[in-house]
């Protein structure tokens, strides 16, 4: 029987260290709509909200276009070469970010009106930006969810396993929006914040993932045997060729993670969107805090998930997809964004479940279908946008939750009946 060693443990660990990463750098992105809403868009009026969501829907655009194509990367160079050119490309969108701080800085003026509203071009460089992390992220989680969830980890369950790395990432996504607060903005008010206040933090990340970039180059990365096929077609061992949307558990697994990214991030990055028109009704609510209790809520069920070894991804995905049914219904009527925050903690293991049941039974196919998995996380783009569009049209927030209401019920039928095989 193996024992768990450095050596054995080496490429889960470095695996999850960059799922860090991915979750940080997410939700860095995504805490920037605010500051970016004052800081690019003080001029615009009649499109604000629907071009600060913008930034969620660029971000997400690069996983619908880039992840079947990195599965079939994937399952031609492997896993380590995948690995390395996915880092290259997150350095690539790190230094558009930094280029959007100096063209705010330096050429503030220079721009396009659409509609009526002023949009600088530094906007646009930040677009440019988002869309390349979120190709790097989509081509990232490409690789580790199939590894991690194969990788023969000693004592270990796949559902296991997954939490755990997504636990670390939910760390990731804790911290950030503390660090945009408190480091990027630290002691300048929201209405008072320049774009510009980018460049030195953008900067600094670009040179920590250049780091990783390297460490990663010399660090070993088996591949793992029976998760790609041979060659870039579907043939399967057994002489069978099928393509991966015959699995019916993928299938719909791939349309339940569209709407479960979407409620995902439309809370994540809403709900400061929100809390912001709250504050300038007179309520006192911190969109900092708000956003940090909904991240802090993956980090806790991940870490509380990832010690049940008996856990099944089925039960687990029902019963957590009716508390939050019920707790964002309470929180819509109400209005309480402190409950809409505390749906994190059901929202938390939703992603280990889904991918499980998804993958569950694929083998030589899980390379490709891991790619064709990450296309549905581009919910992520759709449902905030729909959201900050249908908020521009009632004038306010609070019913618009009711688009992530109706993606929480997805969720549920998938665990009823949409997993069977």
């Amino acid at each position: 029987m193996k024992t768990l060693s450095l050596k054995t443990a080496g490429p889960f660990l470095l695996l999850t260290f960059i799922y860090f990463i991915v979750g940080f750098l997410t939700t860095v992105n995504g805490q920037c709509q605010g500051p970016l809403k004052v800081a690019f868009l003080s001029d615009a009026t009649t499109m604000r909200n629907s071009l600060t969501t913008l930034v969620s829907f660029a971000f997400f655009l690069g996983y619908l276009l880039n992840s079947s194509r990195t599965g079939r990367m994937l399952n031609k160079i492997g896993y380590k070469r995948t690995l390395m050119r996915s880092l290259i490309v997150m350095v690539g969108g790190l230094l558009f970010y930094t280029a959007s701080a100096f063209c705010a800085e330096y050429v503030p003026c220079e721009g396009v009106a659409i509609h009526g509203d002023f949009v600088p071009f530094g906007y646009f460089v930040f677009l440019v930006g988002s869309f390349l992390m979120s190709t790097a992220a989509a081509m990232l989680q490409v690789v580790i969810n199939p590894y991690i969830a194969a990788y023969p980890l000693p004592g270990t369950s796949a559902v296991q396993r997954m939490n755990f790395t997504c636990a670390v990432n939910s760390f990731g996504t804790t911290i950030a929006p503390l660090f945009v607060t408190g480091i990027m903005f630290a002691g300048v008010p929201l209405d008072s914040v320049q774009a510009s206040q980018l460049t030195l933090p953008f900067i600094l990340m670009t040179l920590c993932i250049v780091v990783t970039t390297m460490t990663t180059r010399r660090l070993a990365l088996p591949d793992i045997e029976g998760t790609r096929s041979a060659s870039t077609d579907t043939t399967a061992s057994d002489g069978n060729t099928r393509s991966v949307w015959s699995f019916r558990n993928l299938k719909y697994g791939v349309i339940t993670i569209f709407f479960y990214v979407g409620t995902e991030v439309s809370i994540g990055n809403n709900i400061n969107l929100h809390a912001m028109e709250l504050s300038d009704g007179g309520l006192n609510v911190s969109p900092a805090l708000l956003a940090t209790i909904y991240w802090g809520g993956f980090l806790i069920g991940r870490m509380v998930s990832a010690s049940m070894k008996s856990v099944k991804p089925r039960p687990m995905l029902i019963t957590v997809a009716l508390g939050a049914i019920v707790l964002m219904t309470a929180a819509m009527l109400t209005e309480n964004l402190w409950l809409l925050s505390a749906v994190g903690l059901f929202h938390s293991v939703m992603w280990s479940c889904v991918f499980t049941l998804a993958v569950d039974g694929l083998g030589e196919y899980t390379s490709r279908a891991s790619g064709v998995f990450m296309m549905g996380v581009f919910g992520g783009a759709v449902f905030p946008v729909l959201q900050g569009m249908m908020a521009d049209w009632i004038g306010a927030w609070q019913f618009t939750w009711t688009i992530s209401l109706f993606c929480e019920f997805v969720l549920l039928w998938y665990g009823l009946r949409g997993y069977r095989k």
